[in-house]
């Protein structure tokens, strides 16, 4: 009986040491750029890992609210992508923990994420921000093709342009952010005021304006222009533009959620994540950001950081939970419901 009690304490001891390790090898992910690329990545890091990955796909502003909601009692163990600004907000808060992951090969803007949050959260691409019009539609309604971001408060433009809501896209906090830093605070918001009385719809998602242009559903959009060359390279009649003034940029980044259940799979999500092998892969379903690993290969239709005119974007002050809520607050009270042209 002995024998038989020890057998079933040793069998009983072996189950629970297996089911302890089919829960480790889990991972909850959001995903905030492309779906396919979400996928992508999913798919290769299962392959890689055997890790199981539970992935929803959501915008950056709606993550930052679900960590914050869950803060006590998080549901997600890694937040892969989207604009950097919620990622520094998230860790300014204390919603984030370090990865621990080796920089070293890494680009500068992509450290720079790393060091302003204290190693919370870390780049994983760069985009600079743009226009992009139906050269179709233009030609269409005789209008004339913009070149500037002043250009946009032209009555012309009345009822052409999309652009999404910065409550809930980083994109579109991006270019408000990327207003204020280039034209100060009042006129950014007097600029902006002026643009929306030409503005459509205000989307939920960043890179839905821009998929309205390349439809002909809107004349104009505002976005990422990686977002836009994987449109115009599938043929759609899109042209892009960096504007005249000069324009702000966006860091993705990836960030290991506080309390994180599956602390040992989020930090191999990390290393996977920034490594030049899964970077490079990218371009197989068209994205085209910059990769932030330096040994990543640049897909020939990525934008041309070099080549155009970025601000010396403030991630930290753009970044900062004050900062954000008090021009949210701004946007809201001035520019969401501005009269119509």
């Amino acid at each position: 009986m002995k024998k038989y009690a020890l057998l079933g304490i040793t069998l009983l001891g072996l189950t629970m040491h297996s089911q302890a390790s089919i829960a480790a090898d889990k991972l909850n992910l959001v995903c905030s750029t492309e779906q396919p690329w979400c996928d992508l990545m999913v798919a290769g890091f299962e392959e890689q890992t055997g890790i199981e990955v539970a992935m929803v796909r959501k915008s950056t502003g709606e993550t930052l609210a679900q960590i914050r909601a869950e803060s006590a009692n998080p549901k997600i163990d890694v937040w892969w992508g989207g604009t950097g600004d919620p990622h520094l907000i998230a860790a300014q808060e204390g919603l984030l923990q370090p990865s621990g992951v080796d920089t070293s090969d890494l680009l500068g803007w992509a450290v720079n994420m790393s060091d302003i949050s204290d190693g919370n959260t870390v780049g994983i691409y760069a985009g600079a921000l743009g226009l992009a019009y139906n050269s179709e539609l233009l030609a269409k309604n005789n209008l004339t093709a913009p070149a500037c971001w002043k250009d946009l408060a032209d009555a012309q433009y009345a009822g052409e342009i999309q652009v999404a809501n910065p409550n809930s896209s980083g994109t579109a906090y991006t270019e408000l952010a990327t207003f204020v830093q280039l034209f100060g605070e009042d006129e950014a918001f007097s600029l902006l005021t002026d643009i929306g009385k030409n503005v459509n719809q205000y989307t939920k998602s960043g890179s839905a304006p821009s998929k309205a242009a390349a439809r002909g559903e809107t004349a104009i959009s505002i976005g990422f222009m990686h977002d836009m060359v994987k449109l115009a390279s599938s043929g759609f009649p899109l042209e892009i533009v960096a504007p005249c003034e000069g324009t702000g940029y966006e860091v993705g980044a990836v960030s290991i959620i506080d309390k994180a259940k599956n602390l040992e799979s989020a930090k191999k999500w990390v290393e996977y994540a920034l490594d030049p092998a899964t970077q490079s892969r990218s371009v197989e379903v068209q994205s085209f950001q910059v990769p932030s690993n330096s040994k990543s290969s640049v897909a020939p239709e990525s934008p041309n950081l070099e080549t155009i005119k970025l601000i010396d974007y403030d991630f930290a002050t753009y970044g900062s939970t004050d900062t954000r809520e008090r021009l949210l607050s701004r946007w809201d009270a001035e520019v969401k419901d501005a009269p119509k042209n």
